[in-house]
């Protein structure tokens, strides 16, 4: 009877350990400013925006534990980093952020941060030479290259050769991810083409407040009209200033524009009434990827963008289906 008791015992013992024995590590990708957990040895992999993350992590799957640093629904620009950003950039293998200034403030983090990873600027190296905008006196670089598919199509190519450093037993797979997404952007490319082709001749002005698509309109064909581009969203126009803008809409013949919600609600009301146009129902998605599931990823991102304006302006717009 007591080896009996014995044997139970030793029984529950082995049974407990089972239970709290630690599980396989998995990778990680979070979108968040706060230390990786050090439950792996994947290599840690940083991206500044929410388009590098989304690109990297289609690319490099589950070989890296990924940290996304600014967040979906976040204005790369005024993005301000904490200390735990800089602990994470110098634990990192590979720190990938846009450059062009973009984020500004975390590439003035990474350019003095002592780590031994490798510092990418992926918008720079991929596109070197930028669309200048006029703001003012003077022209300055359009950071946001990615509305137009091709250019972060080189964008993706250059995060697989990257990752192919840190990680080279990891190559096939690298190649592989970025062949099948390069073979989507081409598709969404083209879907993208034939869907703006679709608008009527007399509505191809997309007039709005938003200064960031440039390079949407210049490669898609839209003239592009931009409005209160420098102004508090909340603010008052004159009188002046509201006849002058009324007669810039008018004169573009547009039967939509494209104001964000955030602009007061009374003067887009005003804007609509007297230029006799309709703000458009659905949003344009101009700095980052969103939360909902429409614009959670880069092809989502500019399949949205792309309804919007399509529906807004009178075409047709179509379900985009990549062949895999």
């Amino acid at each position: 009877m007591r080896k009996f008791f014995i044997l139970l015992f030793v029984l529950k013992f082995l049974l407990i350990s089972c239970n709290n024995a630690p599980k396989t590590a998995k990778n990680y990708v979070i979108t968040t400013s706060k230390p990786l957990p050090k439950v792996n040895n994947l290599p840690q992999v940083v991206a500044t925006t929410s388009i590098l993350c989304d690109l990297t992590k289609q690319i490099a799957a589950k070989t890296i534990n990924l940290i996304c640093i600014i967040p979906h629904d976040t204005d790369s620009r005024t993005y301000k980093p904490t200390p735990e950003n800089s602990q994470v950039i110098r634990s990192a293998k590979l720190i990938l952020y846009h450059g062009y200034n973009l984020e500004k403030d975390l590439i003035s983090l990474i350019k003095t941060s002592k780590t031994s990873g490798l510092k990418i600027a992926v918008g720079e190296m991929a596109v070197p030479k930028p669309l200048l905008v006029q703001q003012g006196n003077k022209k300055n670089v359009n950071p946001y290259l990615w509305h137009y598919v091709p250019n972060a199509a080189k964008m993706a190519t250059l995060i697989t050769n990257n990752l192919k450093k840190i990680a080279p037993e990891n190559t096939t797979l690298y190649s592989n991810n970025n062949k099948k997404l390069q073979s989507e952007l081409t598709q969404l490319d083209k879907w993208i083409k034939s869907r703006i082709a679709s608008l009527p001749p007399n509505q191809r002005t997309f007039v709005s407040n938003y200064d960031n698509l440039s390079y949407y309109t210049k490669a898609y064909k839209l003239n592009y009209q931009t409005l209160l581009t420098n102004r508090n969203r909340q603010q008052e126009l004159s009188k002046a200033e509201l006849d002058r803008l009324i007669k810039n809409i008018q004169n573009t013949k547009v039967s939509t524009i494209f104001l964000s919600r955030k602009i007061n609600p009374k003067l887009i009301n005003s804007i609509s009434n007297k230029a006799q146009v309709r703000n458009s129902e659905r949003q344009i998605m101009p700095d980052s990827l969103t939360l909902d599931a429409e614009g959670n990823t880069y092809q989502k991102f500019m399949v949205a963008n792309t309804r919007t304006i399509v529906e807004g302006l009178g075409g047709t717009y179509l379900i985009f289906r990549p062949i895999k």
